[in-house]
């Protein structure tokens, strides 16, 4: 049972007022998420940064959403499997993709499939990845490039999905639609 507040303009520590607002600007809501980050705005300011910055990768939708939602997948997110399916629907990446992600399939795109493999194997591995799946990952046409911004993306998925953890955050109506369940 978790007994975290969902913070609101009114009710969120002074610091995080604007955070929020700028929540509200970008999505037209405050996402649970968000109103539970709330409560430490320097987590929340940090996720909103490092949300902005994922967004400035390399990576095209399709490469953005399969680190997503392959570390989401990973670490059982209740919350933010449903968000980014939306967010994935939002951007225009194929319904089989988002599928197959949600599902933890083998990707049917082979290129995304390694890039998948290699999110899983950074971030079971802890950093630490084997020679072959490096190899296959700039085989596929990545580089140095595309590795480090996997970094930066399982930082902002950890801050999320812990947070949802801890928290027990509740799935926005907006995304509830898509709901989801670990296998």
């Amino acid at each position: 049972m978790s007994d975290f507040t969902l913070h609101t303009a009114d009710s969120a520590p002074e610091a995080a007022k604007p955070l929020l607002e700028n929540s509200q600007k970008a999505f037209g809501m405050i996402p649970n998420l968000h109103a539970v980050m709330a409560e430490a705005p320097t987590l929340l300011e940090g996720y909103q940064i490092l949300h902005g910055l994922a967004q400035d990768t390399s990576f095209n939708a399709e490469e953005l959403t399969v680190v997503w939602q392959a570390v989401n997948v990973e670490h059982a997110c209740h919350y933010c499997v449903p968000a980014h399916t939306g967010i994935a629907k939002s951007m225009k990446v194929s319904d089989e993709l988002i599928e197959e992600l949600r599902n933890d399939e083998t990707l049917s795109d082979a290129k995304l499939n390694t890039l998948k493999d290699t999110v899983l194997a950074v971030t079971r591995g802890r950093g630490h990845i084997d020679d072959a799946q490096l190899k296959a990952f700039y085989d596929a046409g990545y580089a140095h490039k595309q590795l480090l911004e996997i970094i930066l993306i399982l930082a902002q998925k950890v801050m999320s999905n812990y947070t949802n953890h801890l928290a027990e955050t509740p799935v926005d109506d907006a995304f509830k639609s898509f709901a989801w369940e670990p296998k």
